[in-house]
Order: C-alpha cells, then sequence, then structure tokens
C-alpha cells in the first residue's frame, strides 16, 4: 500500500443475489484530502462505503484502510473511523450533550479526556447555545453540526460521510463543508458520497459510479477538460421545437433546457459540432446562437454514464 494512500481497494465486488451493486471496482484514496463518491441512486455508493468500512463483506476483492486489511481487521480498522450516515442516527429524545457524551462512552474515552474532547466539539461545530435542546426539536443544520461532531468525537483518521447534507440549506452546507476542510487541514482522510454536482466539485479527487462501476475518476478540474463529449449551447426563441429538430442528430449524446437556452453534448468524434448544430436548426427552419461552452460536472457525468442515451431509450 502507498504510504500516501488512506485506502486501496482492488477488484471489489458485491453481489445481492443476481444484482451485482458493486463491480469490480478499483480504487486508490489518498490520504488527507476529501475524495468523492458521484452517482445516481442504485450506483453502488453506500454499499462501497459499507464494505470499506466493514460493515458489508464483499463478495470478491481485496480492501485495505488506513492500512489494514478488511474484513480481517475490521475491529481495528472501526475504531479510527467516523461514520455519518445520510439519515440522522443519534437518538433525538436526548440533548446535545447527552448524545455526545453517550458517544463518547461507546468510544471509551476516559473520563478527563472525554469533558474536554465535548467541550471542544461544542465549541467547533457551535453547539453551546444548544447544548440542553432535545435532538428531535433541533433544525436540520443544527443536526448536522450534532452528527459531525459525534462522529470526530474520537478524532479518527478516516471520516465517511454518506450523502451527509442531503436535508439542509445551501449556507448549512456551506459552513459543513467548511468544517471539512478544516478537518483534512488536520490530517483527517474523508471520503464523501454525493448526487449533487456543487458538492462534488468541491473534493479533491472524484469517482464516478454506475451501475457498481467505475466510469470516470481525477480531479473534478481535469475531468472537465477531458470530457469525451463536445459541448455547445444553443438560444433560441423555439427551444422545444429545437431540442426536438436536434434530438435527431445522431451525434446528440444528451440534450437539456436551461431556461431559454438549450445545453447539448455531442459525440467528441464530431468534427465541427456546433455546424452540425447549426445546419439541423436551419434544415427545420429554426434561428438560434450557437456556441461552444466549457463543460460542466453535470456534462462530465452525463457522459461518463451514458444517461442521456439510456433516458432516451
Amino acid at each position: 500500500m502507498s504510504l500516501d494512500a488512506a485506502i486501496v481497494a482492488n477488484g471489489l465486488t458485491r453481489r445481492f443475489g443476481d444484482l451485482v451493486a458493486v463491480d469490480h471496482l478499483d480504487l486508490t484514496i489518498p490520504s488527507a484530502r476529501i475524495y468523492g463518491f458521484l452517482g445516481p441512486n442504485g450506483s453502488g455508493k453506500s454499499t462501497t462505503i459499507r464494505m470499506l468500512c466493514g460493515l458489508l463483506l464483499p463478495s470478491e476483492g481485496r480492501v485495505s484502510v488506513l492500512g489494514y486489511a478488511v474484513p480481517g481487521e475490521a475491529e481495528t480498522v472501526r475504531r479510527q473511523i467516523g461514520y455519518m450516515t445520510q439519515r440522522f442516527s443519534l437518538y433525538e429524545d436526548l440533548s446535545v450533550l447527552e448524545n455526545l457524551d453517550f458517544i463518547a462512552e461507546i468510544y471509551g474515552l476516559p473520563h478527563r479526556e472525554k469533558r474536554a474532547r465535548i467541550g471542544e466539539a461544542m465549541r467547533e461545530y457551535f453547539l453551546e447555545d444548544i447544548a440542553r435542546q432535545r435532538a428531535g426539536t433541533m433544525s436540520g443544520g443544527q443536526r448536522q453540526r450534532l452528527a459531525l461532531a459525534a462522529a470526530t468525537l474520537h478524532r479518527p483518521r478516516l471520516l465517511l460521510l454518506d450523502e451527509p447534507t442531503s436535508a439542509v440549506d445551501p449556507q448549512s452546507r456551506r459552513d459543513f463543508w467548511d468544517s471539512l476542510f478544516g478537518l483534512v487541514d488536520g490530517g483527517t482522510t474523508i471520503l464523501v458520497s454525493t448526487h449533487l454536482m456543487d458538492e462534488a466539485e468541491r473534493c479533491h479527487r472524484l469517482a464516478i459510479l454506475d451501475r457498481g462501476r467505475l466510469a470516470a475518476e481525477g480531479p473534478p478540474r481535469d475531468l472537465m477538460r477531458g470530457i469525451r463529449a463536445s459541448v455547445v449551447e444553443i438560444t433560441t426563441g423555439e427551444p422545444l421545437r429545437a431540442r426536438r429538430a436536434l434530438e435527431t442528430l445522431p451525434a446528440i449524446q444528451s440534450i437539456t433546457q436551461l431556461g431559454a437556452r438549450l445545453h447539448a453534448l455531442l459525440d467528441a468524434e464530431l468534427a465541427e459540432p456546433d455546424e452540425a448544430v447549426r445546419g439541423r436548426l436551419a434544415e427545420a427552419g429554426l434561428d438560434g446562437a450557437v456556441e461552444r461552452v466549457p463543460a460542466s460536472l453535470e456534462d462530465v457525468f452525463v457522459a461518463a454514464t451514458g444517461k442521456g442515451r439510456r433516458e432516451d431509450a
């Protein structure tokens, strides 16, 4: 295992009967970075995370986490990781302080150290003013801060986050990510699954999963620069007619409407995609401004997974 890698997986596979949820996945996740899993529901993100932390046995493959073999040394690994699930999993009838105290007992923190850690977590995640409030009465953003405080109370080397911001407002999400970068600066490795493009773009590296397989991997900016498609935007007064006309182009991978604009992905092999679009609009008797534009991460996702063509089919 590389000294710079927190996780290495080779051929990681998980079957549920005839369903292959994760299909021979190879991963190398660097230490002290935020590594993202991006993919639709059912792409294998949560199943992969559960195998990495030893909660689910792989059907095939080998995994090394923090230098330990999983599942063989899963118990040792669990003591060095924090896990935050998509759904709030702390006790709603306990207060903030009581929840943290209970989690500290589970981790076996000595009494004096426990008090210091809880106080530090309360300050770090702005929980001091609501220390006596029951978790069940808290807002989504407050619950999120409490869950992160609990997951990091024992100062884990690896933090696993399974779609942690799906139910909070944009400002709370931004604050949450500021906290994550603070943890990375302290040496923590973070693996986060998401289906939100703006979150995926914040990661140092990103794996796009599709039907249990690795569809693309790398820094988000590199993925956008290296997309295997051409991106064209069309501004027209009749976007619905234009879309119907363009959908008949064989080179079209995906087309979507953004207000008065159409955003289209075309095969990279097409030499002059903008000219092809202009020609099809002219054949349909439509006027429109056509220009090539840089790819977004959503474009990378659609091109890597073939999602647009599957939906058309």
